[in-house]
């Protein structure tokens, strides 16, 4: 599975971003993203199933994010609204082929590079 994110920027508290997540790989995967804050530990923020039923969010994000696919099943979005400081961090996508739960972090092997995401107040 190779995959490669995109969209990070600079934005205002308040604004949005989203950000893209190009997968390539010859076999079902699910897809998730992750953050790590300067000093922090990588945090799981959100995850898309391979079935695309239910995705499932940190508490942190809930509400402000959303993960969703294209049809072909090749690109991953995380749609950021309403962002706030402490949203600033390296966000970086990942895949998993078992069949673990989505929010089983460890099972994701397969990363892509990080795309930095920087929020001003």
């Amino acid at each position: 599975v190779q995959l490669q994110a995109s969209g990070g920027g600079l934005v205002q508290a308040g604004g949005s971003l989203r950000l893209s997540c190009a997968v390539r790989s010859s076999s079902a995967y699910d897809t998730a993203w992750f953050r790590q804050a300067p000093g922090k530990e990588r945090e799981l923020v959100a995850a898309f199933p391979w079935r695309g039923d239910r995705p499932w969010y940190a508490d942190s994000v809930r509400g402000r994010f959303r993960v969703s696919r294209n049809s072909a099943k090749d690109t991953v979005w995380l749609q950021m609204n309403s962002l706030k400081p402490e949203d600033t961090a390296v966000y970086y996508c990942a895949a998993k082929t078992d069949s673990a739960p989505i929010d089983r972090t460890s099972k994701y092997i397969h990363w892509g590079q990080g795309t930095q995401v920087t929020v001003s107040s």
